[in-house]
């Protein structure tokens, strides 16, 4: 399931990363790779903020920076939930292996909330979702391949997107 992931820093800051993970009703798996705040916060604090938001600009500015949002204290864990999301999960960490390139982290879910129904994605914010992942992937992708997907993935956006999956994928092609 494609996600935001709040987590802290040691000094309190808040790291806001798009990431796929495992999900689960009792158990999610976080997979970050060693080099991200996400799995440097995660392994120091061992708790983490699931969020599931239907704005698809907050996966375009995530993947390509750390954007600020408001947020509220977590319920449970030392974290912050997404003000604006539909719903989230709040995880401590039950084991983690380090093993390169991406970890593989077990949480378990302590607390859940909402604040609306998560409806899901049209064609568009599947296409800006998709995009987004490329982003954070540049440096492991061929440049070719990049402008190609990019390419064919703006035709669906072209074809389906309203004011937020344009606004997402602008952002996406400027970086």
């Amino acid at each position: 399931v494609e996600t935001i992931v709040t987590t802290l820093a040691a000094d309190g800051a808040v790291n806001v990363a798009p990431m796929g993970v495992e999900w689960g009703d009792e158990t999610i798996v976080l997979k970050p790779f060693l080099d991200t705040a996400t799995y440097r916060n995660v392994t120091a604090t061992g708790a983490a903020v699931i969020n599931l938001t239907d704005d698809v600009r907050v996966f375009a500015r995530a993947a390509i920076a750390n954007p600020v949002y408001p947020t509220v204290p977590a319920a449970i864990v030392r974290g912050v939930v997404l003000a604006d999301c539909c719903t989230w999960r709040e995880l401590e960490v039950r084991s983690i292996d380090s093993s390169p390139p991406r970890s593989r982290i077990d949480a378990g879910v302590v607390h859940r909330g909402a604040n609306r129904e998560f409806v899901g994605f049209n064609r568009a914010a599947h296409a800006v979702i998709e995009t987004a992942i490329y982003a954070t992937r540049l440096h492991l992708l061929a440049r070719e391949f990049v402008d190609n997907e990019l390419a064919r993935l703006q035709i669906i956006v072209d074809k389906t997107a309203g004011p937020r999956e344009r606004e997402a994928m602008a952002i996406l092609a400027d970086h």
